[in-house]
């Protein structure tokens, strides 16, 4: 018989015993979690990990899978990598205050901050205002940190001490910040990216081919995320509209939307929505979405007509969905994802 601590050196007694203590951590941080849920009249969801459309972001990879039927025919499934999709249906049906946690799955990540299976921590407040969910969230790093015993946070040689007043800044205000660049200049008044205006002003090295968005998200990565969460908690905000995905506009400005990602250590932890419900502009995003991918990996994902359905009935909403592995990570000072997982894929 092959000796188990070979095949995945995580369950050796000695390594598993030395990381005990950050899963123990992480069962109080989810207890912790659901108890504030409850408390809020939160109802918790139990969605299926099976799903005919996986997500239509480009750069977004699922796992798929067939499902037999009984007459032998076959249907092309796949697992979830977020429950966004039947969240939203559970909003149409009538639920006002939904969260779930649950594992969710993503192809092609595995670093020391992502893992192809992981905890997501979603939830939705409908009729309630975008502002609510980012106090939500802000609330529940405290309350991981507050649980955990540590409110100072470290990361690669970056700090941050989760308990003190958050810095809140606009993509805009970020990008002339860290890399002194007018970013909204080179965006159209009706909300559609000038790629030439951008590459004109790029900090970065750039490709004949690169779009607006490819710039966007590599000075994104190497000039701004790096400053984030840099001594206190970064909400990072108003996201251009080209970069919107599933968030409605703003309303004083077509050129950005209302998404959030908060960032701590320079680690991106969450990204949340005010929920777009327009099923006429979300085809229309996630059609474009899907050729992006057919071009960049030669492959596509169905459209859930079953979500496009329900935005048409869904009252307007704010949701938000957080890494949980990733918090619980930060909260205990764990070095990478798998510390913190009681079984890490192989």
């Amino acid at each position: 018989m092959p000796d188990v601590t070979a095949i995945s050196p995580w369950f050796d007694p000695q390594r598993h015993e030395d990381r005990r203590a950050f899963l123990l951590a992480r069962n109080r941080i989810l207890a912790a979690t659901r108890q504030w849920f409850a408390v809020r009249d939160f109802v918790e969801v139990d969605v299926p990990a099976l799903c005919l459309s996986p997500g239509n972001e480009a750069h977004l990879h699922a796992f798929q899978t067939e499902a037999v039927r009984p007459d032998g025919g076959k249907d092309t499934l796949f697992l979830h990598t977020s429950p966004e999709f039947a969240c939203k249906k559970l909003l149409a049906a009538g639920e006002k205050r939904i969260f779930s946690l649950g594992h969710v799955f993503r192809n092609r990540e595995r670093t020391a901050t992502h893992a192809p299976e992981f905890t997501m921590l979603e939830w939705y407040r409908a009729s309630e205002a975008y502002d609510c969910v980012i106090e939500d969230t802000v609330s529940i790093l405290q309350l991981a940190a507050q649980t955990s015993g540590h409110n100072i946070w470290e990361w690669r040689g970056r700090t941050c001490d989760v308990l003190k007043e958050p810095q809140r800044l606009t993509v805009n205000e970020a990008f002339w910040r860290f890399a002194k660049i007018d970013l909204l200049s080179t965006i159209g008044g009706d909300g559609m990216p000038m790629r030439d205006a951008l590459a004109a002003i790029s900090p970065v090295p750039i490709g004949k081919d690169d779009t607006w968005s490819d710039i966007f998200s590599r000075i994104l990565v190497e000039k701004v995320e790096p400053h984030l969460g840099a001594g206190q908690v970064t909400i990072l905000d108003e996201y251009p509209a080209c970069e919107a995905a599933l968030a409605r506009t703003c309303p004083h400005d077509a050129r950005v939307s209302e998404r959030f990602e908060i960032y701590a250590c320079g680690v991106e932890l969450c990204n949340g929505f005010g929920e777009l419900t327009d099923a006429q502009e979300q085809r229309r995003r996630s059609e474009e979405e899907m050729d992006i991918k057919q071009r960049v990996y030669g492959e596509r994902y169905p459209i859930d007509e079953e979500l496009l359905a329900a935005l048409r009935i869904m009252p307007p909403a704010s949701g938000v969905a957080v890494g949980l592995d990733r918090v619980v990570m930060l909260a205990t000072g764990a070095s990478q994802i798998e510390q913190v997982q009681w079984a890490p894929v192989p």
